[in-house]
């Protein structure tokens, strides 16, 4: 198509040129007497080496459904034209390298119309006449100024699509005929015309214009490659060169009345049916023997004008028409689309509409299909929320939410409406974490073996998470660790005296353990402390050394008891126990048997309300007092102190409630 194009327009610019007075023309460079003229490269006294013309077919037959690349479009191309070579139900699409669209992406179809992309305006053409076979097609002037890519987006057969664009430079090849090659056969797999240089010959210059013409590989969304067939033009811009040298014509005699003018014939019909025409076909012939001479020979004034003569006037045989597909009735998922579809039968250049049985010889397309512009897809909650990450405070908890398809297949997210993406993460609230003391029993062993000394208890602060009741938080009131023993008075003289080594500071693992040291005076039953330089001539003992009593082990840990559920009439405490490692790990390895009590009774005494002996009834009907609701009165109050105070006891819920 493009080639044909430039043929025109050449032609044109080689007949516009101005006749000037005297036989003097105008040519492109506005030059009396000029005869340069604009080459199909656009370029004034041009050679027509200043330009590529890149060109072919895409026939690859594709199986899957959605877009195949079909070819690229380099930076800097020009009088560009994507056109389906027919009518189909496939769509064109344009995409600039960079991934925008520009026509019919994200399978979205749209509107014939004029696109902006890769710098210049791209006229979209979908032919709509009933009468039409033509096909869709992308043309713009250019130049691009980056590289594009033609799609086709597969539904249907594939009928071919034609590209062409031209590439201006510098090293284009020369005019002339390639050594070995016939004009307009395929150079390396892809049309060359007119325009292309010699220079091909060498290797290097192969391999590069190799590139240049075929691009890469046909590229689609699939797994399939697109193949690219090229295109064998007729020779349009310059007559084949002649086999052999044709000697010149000699010089034509003087005109007789021995040579006249005679109908030889008839020209082709134009057309094969439904009425063509024809012209007669005049030649110069001897008077006497009818043998052909040169037109030289006879009188060209005398020339007989050919004229029209009707031929193949019989009808064409009746075809279907088929219409353009609707748009399919639904945006996505399994839709329905129409067409119509008429018997016509072209005559005298007219194509009319007759009666179907006309058209029986022929089998009818169908008028209804199936069609989908792209899948649905919605968001589905696959899993219920997860537990909460903390036992207490606030946490997180999540759920399993996929984009799946019509077909039950996951998708990716950018498939489904992200507007409307369910929550898949919130926050939880488990409530305020509790914190108690939790402790050991104390020590059996008091850490002096006579006078002052101590036992000791471990004490950790953990958050508590399963008391039925509320706990006190560990605050500042930490318990004690020790607390002081007494192992009766010590005797002697005057010596250091050691008491016994304290606990160890851990009761598994290596700790540090303590003693008292003190100068003393043993008496017979007493001992008198003294001053430690009494006993500087002695050595002193270690006050402290390394301890190791076991290797560490589990042992039952506690919280202090909480406050009693009733003040009175049996109510109950409870504490939490724990069974912790040395490491305060939670551990099952001690002993049942052992383990403290986590529950018990309280306050068992019976609820009775204290006798004031300042608060007494004076009159015996007080309950007259109560019952008008008197109480409110102070004088009422204090001459029924015991009724009102009981009235507003139970309205208070004293009773019982403590």
């Amino acid at each position: 198509m493009f080639v044909s194009y430039l043929i025109l327009t050449l032609l044109h610019v080689q007949t516009a040129v101005l006749a000037r007075p005297g036989g003097e023309n105008i040519g492109c460079d506005d030059y009396l007497g000029s005869d340069k003229v604009v080459d199909k490269c656009g370029v004034c006294g041009g050679d027509n080496t200043g330009c590529q013309v890149v060109s072919g077919v895409f026939k690859h037959a594709l199986t899957s459904l959605g877009y195949h690349r079909v070819v690229e479009i380099p930076q800097g191309a020009t009088k560009i034209n994507i056109t389906e070579m027919y009518k189909s139900n496939n769509y064109l699409a344009l995409r600039s390298r960079s991934g925008r669209s520009i026509i019919n992406g994200n399978w979205a179809i749209d509107r014939p119309g004029k696109y902006e992309g890769g710098g210049t305006m791209f006229t979209y053409k979908r032919p709509n006449e009933i009468s039409s076979t033509a096909g869709e097609s992308f043309l713009a002037e250019g130049p691009t100024n980056e590289i594009l890519d033609v799609y086709m987006i597969h539904q249907q057969p594939n009928p071919g699509v034609h590209y062409e664009y031209v590439i201006m430079g510098t090293n284009a090849i020369s005019p002339q005929v390639l050594p070995h090659r016939r004009p307009g056969e395929p150079l390396n797999g892809q049309l060359v015309t007119e325009g292309r240089s010699q220079e091909e010959g060498d290797a290097k210059g192969r391999n590069e214009k190799k590139e240049d013409l075929r691009g890469e590989a046909p590229e689609t969304f699939t797994s399939e490659s697109a193949q690219t067939f090229p295109v064998r033009h007729p020779d349009r811009f310059s007559p084949r060169r002649p086999d052999t040298l044709v000697p010149p014509a000699p010089q034509p005699p003087r005109r007789s009345r021995d040579h006249n003018w005679k109908q030889l014939g008839t020209t082709e019909c134009s057309t094969t049916c439904g009425k063509g025409s024809q012209y007669p076909i005049f030649r110069c012939v001897h008077r006497s023997t009818h043998e052909e001479a040169p037109e030289s020979y006879c009188d060209s004034s005398m020339k007989p004008t050919p004229e029209e003569e009707p031929c193949n006037i019989f009808p064409c045989p009746a075809f279907w028409d088929i219409g353009e597909w609707s748009e399919c009735s639904k945006t996505c998922g399994l839709g329905m689309q129409h067409r119509q579809v008429l018997c016509r039968q072209v005559y005298a250049n007219r194509s009319l509409t007759v009666q179907p049985y006309r058209c029986q010889h022929l089998e009818k397309p169908e008028t209804t299909s199936t069609c989908q512009l792209k899948i649905c897809s919605e968001w589905q909650i696959r899993t219920d929320w997860t537990s909460c990450s903390v036992p207490c405070g606030v946490g997180q908890r999540t759920r399993d939410v996929k984009c799946v398809s019509n077909i039950g297949d996951v998708v990716a997210d950018e498939e489904c409406n992200m507007k409307l993406r369910p929550n898949d993460i919130e926050n939880c609230d488990m409530g305020p974490c509790a914190k108690s003391w939790f402790l050991t029993e104390w020590s059996e062993r008091c850490s002096a073996e006579c006078g002052a000394g101590v036992r000791t208890r471990s004490v950790v602060c953990m958050t508590n998470h399963v008391s039925s009741l509320p706990l006190e938080g560990c605050g500042n009131n930490r318990p004690a660790e020790a607390t002081p023993c007494d192992n009766g008075p010590c005797t002697g003289k005057v010596e250091w005296f050691t008491g016994s080594w304290s606990q160890c500071s851990i009761e598994c693992g290596r700790g540090t353990q303590q003693r008292e040291v003190i100068c003393v005076r043993k008496n017979a039953d007493t001992f008198e402390v003294l001053d430690p330089s009494e006993c500087s001539f002695l050595e002193k003992p270690r006050s402290q050394q390394s301890c190791h009593l076991k290797p560490c082990g589990a042992k039952w840990f506690s919280t202090e008891w909480s406050m009693c559920s009733k003040s009175c009439q049996g109510g109950f405490r409870v504490r939490e126990v724990r069974c912790l490692s040395d490491d305060m790990a939670l551990s099952n390895l001690c002993d049942p048997q052992l383990k403290p009590e986590e529950r018990e009774s309280c306050n068992p005494q019976d609820c009775v309300p204290e006798v004031d002996e300042n608060c007494k009834d004076k009159y015996y009907n007080c309950n007259v007092v109560v019952q008008a609701r008197l109480c409110v009165y102070n004088y009422y109050k204090t001459a029924c102190c015991a009724s009102c105070t009981r009235v507003a006891n139970r309205q208070t819920g004293f009773l019982g409630s403590r």
